[in-house]
């Protein structure tokens, strides 16, 4: 299924009216205060987040899952639906592909059938954490870090052929989140076990193409629950350093313990010029892998702030993977991705909207009060008209989630698809 542009602008349409007034009222407010929105409004429409190949088809739990319908059954038919993401949203515009659920048959097809749909390649994502039928070696005990050297050229062997596929593909990453660990006490060694971790990677990070980076994702636990190898983000930062400089920390808004401030890991890495990219979620425990923005908005804001703030106060660019990393166990798969994509989108603006002059003077001088009221002012500004005209000026739509229903998008994918569809990989 796609969706046409005069579609598209058939149902903005109506909407283009009380969209206009509502752009006007927050740019002559914006404008007051110095703000460039023409500039806002560009920096939108250049932001890109990746929709990962697996989050299309819906979610579940180790107790179940409840089927939608009209899932995508093959690599194609995956990119085609982050295709009429794209086309709604205007932001959508990369995919991030696991192997090997997904492997493409035909290389050259692939990337022409994405590039049809203005979709790119964003980063690879190695698979150790569970065993594929024709494997030989099993990973129930790790995989980089196994204790069995046979084991660790298993998994290596695999994030270099991950490598391989990506390049053909156009990909100028690979992630790498590992399950390793233990659950039980005595169970691992824990520096031999990060040591035959270092070292695994340091093969892998040998194979990358000279224009190619490594992510290292961490999580304190799961499905290890006493022990994991890269159980934090000095885990990763340590093994980033190691291994040189192409090497950088993923962060996972969900792989965090409660109440961990991420806003601060995310300044310490941007100051160590080692952040590589996020994997935006949301979450009320740990890795509830729910909405973006759905639990702790704020959160998302203050993380925003901090990559805002390192951009300018450093005067670096960030060439940074943003992807959503989400399970979808309740909600229509698509219009979750949506919703994610547009509550990042409001953070990022509501980031580059602070008086960053105001906030360093109030900062430098210790005036807690008004540095609080600085950036919760931000906060409470309605952006999303800004979201809107980023989309009209690309040619999507107004308000997505509108668009998706009026369209019945889903009822579209079931008639063509099957009520008993299944996505690929998990």
């Amino acid at each position: 299924m796609r969706l046409s542009n005069d579609l598209i602008q058939d149902i903005n349409r109506p909407d283009i009216n009380d969209h206009k007034n509502s752009f006007d009222q927050i740019s002559s407010k914006l404008s007051k205060k110095g703000i460039d929105t023409p500039d806002i409004i560009e920096k939108l429409k250049a932001f890109q987040i990746a929709i990962p190949s697996w989050a299309l088809g819906q979610g579940g739990t180790r107790f179940g899952r409840f089927l939608t319908g009209g899932e995508p059954r093959t690599l194609e038919e995956k990119i085609e639906d982050i295709g009429l993401l794209h086309a709604l949203n205007g932001s959508s515009g990369a995919v991030s592909l696991h192997i090997p659920w997904d492997i493409p048959e035909n290389v050259d097809a692939i990337k022409t059938f994405a590039t049809d749909l203005s979709i790119k390649f964003d980063a690879v994502n190695s698979n150790t954490f569970q065993d594929q039928p024709d494997q030989k070696l099993s990973y129930k005990y790790g995989s980089l870090s196994h204790t069995d050297p046979n084991v660790r050229k298993q998994a290596i062997d695999h994030n270099i052929e991950v490598i391989r596929q990506g390049d053909a593909l156009g990909s100028k990453a690979l992630t790498v989140w590992l399950a390793d660990g233990s659950c039980f006490p005595g169970q691992q060694n824990f520096k031999k076990a990060f040591q035959r971790t270092y070292e695994s990677l340091a093969e892998i990070y040998d194979a990358l193409p000279a224009d190619w980076k490594v992510l290292v994702e961490y999580k304190p636990f799961e499905p290890s629950f006493y022990s994991t190898v890269i159980n934090d983000w000095g885990a990763s930062f340590n093994l980033a350093n190691k291994l040189g400089d192409k090497a950088f920390t993923l962060v996972d808004l969900g792989h965090h313990l409660p109440n961990a401030n991420i806003e601060q890991i995310v300044a310490l890495l941007l100051f160590e010029g080692k952040l590589g990219g996020f994997h935006f979620n949301d979450s009320k425990y740990a890795d509830d892998d729910l909405t973006a923005g759905s639990i702790k908005p704020y959160q998302l804001f203050l993380i925003f702030n901090e990559l805002v703030e390192g951009m300018h106060h450093m005067d670096k660019k960030f060439d940074l993977a943003w992807m959503i990393d989400a399970s979808h166990n309740l909600k229509d798969p698509l219009e979750d991705l949506l919703q994610s994509v547009e509550a990042i989108k409001m953070a990022y603006v509501q980031s580059l909207i602070i008086d960053r002059k105001k906030l360093w003077e109030c900062q430098e001088s210790n005036d807690v009060v008004m540095a609080q009221e600085i950036i919760q002012d931000a906060f409470r500004t309605d952006v999303r008209p800004l979201l809107a005209e980023a989309r009209l000026q690309t040619n999507a739509a107004i308000d997505p989630i509108s668009a998706f229903r009026k369209i019945d998008v889903r009822k579209s994918l079931i008639r063509e698809r099957g009520m008993k569809s299944v996505s690929s990989g998990l």
